[in-house]
């Protein structure tokens, strides 16, 4: 359940996953970060990026999260240990960045990015979130339940529950959350959509959402 949702636990420490860890310590979570970046290294720019928050090892993040993060650069999810996330409530906040992550052939097939994540961490009860968002506008765009101008962030992922939690979470960081339905529908808000980079109320990306949705029915 959402009120369960305590801890949470961020994969990578650059300006997406300090920037997150700044607003979810301000919503009240108990907030650990883990980077492959040397222990000494990464402990300094926690402390000086996202202050309150635990710096620990990625197996520790992953274990004692309630949901984690995954903030990486999406050329390094390979890096990642699935068995380390099975079970586990997982966010890919990541995008497919070509001039960054280089051609990867995997993610060049038309489907969501999160789609080809999966299959690597099959056990893994993976949303897709936070990527259409930039990590300046997570901080400085969040607004209380019921504020007239409160943003949305959609998600998407194949297991009901976990796009519960993860709904409950978006709500306390201060957007609307937008249930997309099933982690093919995350395609939907991936970069060059109308829906990634924009500032959009509930209406009008459930909108969105429900045009693409009749778009691809016609196409078919």
């Amino acid at each position: 359940m959402p009120s369960a949702v305590r801890t949470i636990g961020i994969l990578g420490a650059g300006r997406v996953g300090t920037a997150l860890a700044r607003q979810a310590l301000k919503a009240g979570y108990e907030v650990l970060i883990a980077s492959t970046r040397p222990q000494a290294e990464s402990a300094l720019i926690v402390e000086l990026l996202a202050p309150g928050a635990r710096q620990v090892g990625t197996e520790a993040a992953a274990r004692d999260s309630d949901i984690v993060v995954l903030a990486l650069p999406l050329g390094k999810y390979r890096s990642l240990r699935p068995e380390t996330l099975a079970g586990k409530i997982v966010i890919d906040a990541m995008n497919y960045w070509p001039p960054i992550d280089g051609i990867l052939p995997e993610f060049d097939r038309g489907s969501s990015s999160s789609e080809v994540v999966r299959r690597f961490l099959p056990q893994a009860r993976l949303v897709r979130t936070l990527n259409h968002i930039g990590y300046h506008e997570l901080e400085e765009q969040g607004r209380p339940p019921g504020h007239p101008e409160r943003q949305a962030l959609a998600l998407a992922g194949d297991d009901a529950d976990a796009r519960q939690a993860v709904a409950g979470f978006i709500d306390r960081l201060g957007y609307d959350p937008v249930d997309a339905g099933e982690l093919a529908a995350g395609q939907k808000f991936n970069a060059g959509t109308p829906i990634f980079g924009a500032q959009l109320r509930h209406d009008e990306m459930v909108s969105l959402l429900q045009r693409d949705s009749l778009q691809a029915k016609a196409a078919e």
